[in-house]
């Protein structure tokens, strides 16, 4: 997940999971019919439907967060917000790695929407006790189906998150969804995407330098060279940014960026051209 081959561009959703540290969950045989979700819309009303009827009606990345993010003392990463490219709006997160998730999200073209813990599932142990999990984030696919998703450290799932994971899993796939565990992704792809990130408001689009980007980068160049050709620095780079963070050039993202690194235009834009 949260890379195309080779780390050229984006293509979070399924592919080349190693690189961001992503893994699918086994399911456990379960009756998903027992599974509720609880959620609250947008004007704070709060549900308990069956899950498989939510996960085909209920808009998530609509609602808001289910419980509010607790604040931790003495973290270096507060609960905050993150403007979303993809959606145009703000979107609520509780801690430095689903920032860093969102922020891979956000840049995944088959990502049309995404939110941070917005629906709770509910279910009944064989005891009879009540077991509540709300996945930290959810993410609404291009094909119309939804992807749930928890962050884990790089040793893993802890055994309370593993036994709660496989009833998820479960859950989302008899619903036609798909649930992840979210391992801390390449510190050098997340510093790439970071910076390009900077640049993912539509005031930075290339506009009227696109079709001279596209020229100029028609195959493989040093950036700084292009940039240099086209005019002042100070207005191009943004754009340079933009492009790539929006998909439009690609460069390979598993070294540091910097000046003279290849850039090209992306495949299905040179070959729609």
């Amino acid at each position: 997940m949260y890379l195309a081959s080779g780390m050229e561009h984006r293509g979070v959703v399924g592919v080349a999971g190693d690189a961001a540290g992503d893994s699918e969950v086994s399911a456990a045989t379960v009756d998903a019919s027992r599974v509720d979700a609880c959620f609250r819309d947008p004007l704070g009303q709060a549900h308990q439907v069956s899950w498989l009827e939510a996960a085909q009606d209920a808009v998530f990345e609509d609602c808001p967060v289910i419980r509010p993010f607790p604040i931790r003392y003495g973290r270096r990463v507060a609960p905050g917000w993150w403007w979303s490219s993809t959606s145009g709006q703000l979107v609520a997160y509780g801690s430095g790695a689903m920032r860093t998730q969102l922020m891979l999200l956000d840049w995944d073209p088959t990502v049309v929407a995404l939110a941070c813990r917005p629906v709770e599932l509910m279910w009944h142990e064989g005891s009879g006790r009540v077991v509540r999990h709300a996945p930290q984030l959810i993410a609404r696919l291009k094909n119309g189906s939804g992807l749930l998703i928890d962050c884990v450290g790089r040793s893993g799932p802890s055994a309370r998150l593993a036994g709660r994971a496989r009833i998820v899993a479960a859950a989302a796939e008899a619903a036609g969804w798909c649930y992840r565990f979210a391992e801390p992704p390449d510190s050098v792809l997340v510093a790439n995407v970071r910076w390009l990130a900077g640049y993912r408001h539509p005031r930075h689009r290339a506009g009227p330098w696109l079709p001279r980007l596209m020229a100029a980068f028609r195959s493989p160049r040093p950036a700084v060279e292009v940039v240099r050709e086209l005019g002042d620095p100070i207005a191009v780079w943004p754009a340079v940014f933009h492009a790539l963070w929006s998909g439009v050039l690609r460069v390979r993202l598993n070294e540091p960026l910097h000046e003279r690194i290849a850039v090209s235009v992306a495949r299905w834009e040179a070959q729609a051209a």
